[in-house]
């Protein structure tokens, strides 16, 4: 019986649409399933506003496209704009203050725009302002950086606050075992005398006429181990240049220049160019090395400017500085405000202040703590309490005025309708003495909240 033709060797192929078939069911085996998405709809479609909106975000450092925008399609582009887009695009282009509220935020942790007039805007360019001058090295970063971000912040920048200014880093070559070079930094490294000292703000004045405050520290932060006297030093030509800015800082109304060495050449060179400043109000000299030949320049500097605020704490002025003052003193009618603790002015110069007080009706505020002060000038001090009544708070602080001065004060204080504040820490006046003091202080308080109070307006008539 002959083979069946599908059991020999030779089987007979299948046909063609068989293989079609079997290849489409292994197909079906592989196939995953998926699932159907519900979540889709034609609505999720982009518009073709939002498209155009995305494609301005994304070229806006090139093509800035804003002020032709409807209101809706403006805010949405600056709710969607990067912080990091170069200031010469959006410092004159945006205003919109959640724009620079986000700037802010990924810049520095802590923001408090109360400072900044409630602007974000002008905190972020005072503060990046502040940053690129704390960290400028003379001799060897470039200005212009600074120069082009002065000019980019003239509207916005009211004030600057610059805790530190950096000396020259001079470099020093030397070369390992091997021979390679290595590059050293320091203040004391020899070579040639750099051609600066610290930022000459000269470079910047014309484009922040507006200024209104400027502090200054020439000192350096944080410097550790590298600690050196030279990091700490303000020299004659950074006066010179500072003093200079001053013609142009023609708004200025505080100037403060503290923790920087100011001794009485320097402090003459500054009050020289000032005394014929317009503006300036509060002149805040602290922490500096000045006695009593500054002190004098200041007592003229009285006489010929609108000052209103003085500081001269923690400086080396003595009885004649403060005579000197006082003599300005007994002629000023403008001056509210003089902080003087932290001196040498003793018993000589504390009456002299004292006694310009008899004649000063507008002085509010008094500090002269620390000043080797004692029963003499408290007996001067008991007039001064009985007649004046401009002033609101006198420091005496650290004085050894001792029982009886502290007595004498007593006597005055009975007479006394107008003093709010009278600090006596650490007087040795006695216990009797400050607490019946203090009475008088609380007397004379209740009185000045109940005169500050609004008057009831009178009603209709019946």
């Amino acid at each position: 019986m002959p083979e069946s033709p599908t059991n020999g060797k030779n089987e007979v192929p299948e046909p063609l649409s068989v293989q079609h078939r079997n290849a489409a069911a292994d197909l079906r085996k592989m196939r995953r399933i998926i699932t159907e998405d519900y979540s889709w709809s034609l609505a999720i479609v982009p518009l073709l506003s939002d498209l155009c909106l995305q494609h301005i975000v994304r070229n806006f450092e090139h093509k800035p496209i804003l002020e032709k925008l409807l209101p809706k399609h403006k805010a949405k582009v600056l709710d969607t704009l990067s912080s990091s887009l170069p200031l010469e695009v959006t410092a004159n282009l945006i205003s919109y203050e959640d724009y620079w509220r986000r700037c802010c935020a990924e810049r520095w942790p802590v923001c408090d725009i109360s400072r900044y007039g409630s602007s974000w805007k002008r905190l972020f360019f005072e503060r990046h302002l502040e940053n690129l001058i704390e960290g400028f090295i003379p001799d060897v970063m470039e200005t212009q950086t600074i120069c082009e971000a002065a000019e980019l912040s003239k509207d916005y920048v009211k004030r600057l606050d610059i805790q530190q200014l950096l000396p020259p880093v001079k470099v020093e070559i030397k070369k390992d075992e091997e021979g390679d070079e290595i590059s050293e930094t320091g203040s004391e490294a020899g070579g040639d005398l750099p051609s600066m000292d610290h930022f000459d703000f000269n470079l910047i004045a014309n484009s922040l006429c507006g200024l209104a405050e400027l502090h200054l520290v020439y000192g350096v932060k944080g410097c550790g181990m590298n600690f050196e006297w030279n990091l700490f030093r303000f020299t004659e030509r950074d006066c010179s240049l500072l003093a200079n800015t001053f013609k142009t800082f023609r708004n200025l109304k505080v100037f403060r220049l503290h923790k920087s060495k100011v001794d009485d050449d320097k402090a003459r060179i500054l009050i020289r160019s000032l005394l014929d400043h317009p503006s300036l109000v509060h002149l805040d000299l602290s922490h500096n090395q000045i006695s009593d030949r500054g002190a004098r320049a200041i007592g003229k500097l009285l006489n010929q400017s609108q000052l209103q605020i003085v500081n001269l704490c923690n400086n080396n002025v003595c009885p004649h500085g403060a005579q000197a003052i006082a003599h300005a003193l007994s002629k000023n009618s403008i001056l509210k405000m003089l902080i003087l603790w932290l001196n040498h002015i003793g018993d000589e110069g504390g009456q002299a202040l004292c006694n310009a007080l008899l004649h000063n009706s507008t002085l509010m505020t008094l500090h002269l703590g620390s000043n080797e002060l004692s029963e003499p000038t408290a007996t001067v001090l008991t007039q001064v309490l009985t007649h004046n009544t401009a002033l609101k708070s006198i420091g005496l602080s650290s004085n050894p005025i001792g029982l009886d001065g502290g007595k004498q004060l007593l006597d005055g204080m009975s007479e006394n309708k107008t003093l709010l504040e009278f600090d006596l820490r650490l007087t040795d006046v006695g216990q009797e003495s400050e607490f019946f003091i203090s009475q008088v202080l609380r007397s004379n308080q209740e009185r000045a909240r109940l005169q500050s109070q609004p008057k009831p307006s009178p009603g209709p008539d019946r």
